[in-house]
């Protein structure tokens, strides 16, 4: 199962707009470096983090047609946009984006706060059923790039999942 990367979205503070940038560091278990969450400076910050996160083109299409909303200027608040891969797919499962290795950690729903960054009505009900994206942790670190490959790990080809690194460094202590 592959993908491509599209678009990367980064934004240095929680309710600011999105930033497309053609690259960014992803740092281990920490995020994408200068963004919101691994900031501290993000609107969920200390309450519903995610490192990173992952949309699919397809999603952001759909929503254009069934509703109207042209959400292709980052206002979906999400990181990554992929394409040629569900990120629902993903879930619980290890992938690289070029030379980074993440790990789907669970859905992203749209709230209420997306909607009025975005400033449009509609937007979170737009992004429902399994259009919202994702979360990722980030299990090694590196730069992603535009039109990076995304490709998911065989069980056997990755590293440490969240779950066992949480589980051996309290085993550890």
């Amino acid at each position: 199962m592959t993908g491509v990367v599209e678009t990367i979205y980064t934004t240095p503070e929680g309710s600011q707009p999105m930033e497309e940038v053609e690259e960014i560091e992803a740092v281990e278990r920490q995020g994408l470096r200068g963004d919101r969450y691994m900031k501290g400076t993000g609107y969920y910050s200390g309450m519903d983090e995610c490192e990173v996160t992952f949309i699919e083109s397809e999603a952001i299409r759909e929503i254009k047609d069934e509703f109207d909303i042209d959400l292709t200027d980052g206002r979906h608040r999400r990181n990554v946009v992929t394409s040629g891969v569900s990120v629902h797919d993903l879930l619980n499962r290890q992938f690289t984006v070029g030379d980074v290795t993440f790990e789907g950690t669970r859905p992203r729903p749209p709230c209420a706060h997306v909607e009025q960054v975005a400033d449009e009505e509609g937007v979170a009900r737009a992004l429902k059923n399994k259009r919202g994206g994702i979360c990722a942790s980030v299990v090694e670190d590196g730069t992603i790039h535009v039109g990076d490959e995304l490709t998911v790990l065989d069980d056997g080809e990755h590293s440490e999942g969240v779950a066992d690194a949480i589980k051996n460094r309290l085993a550890g202590q």
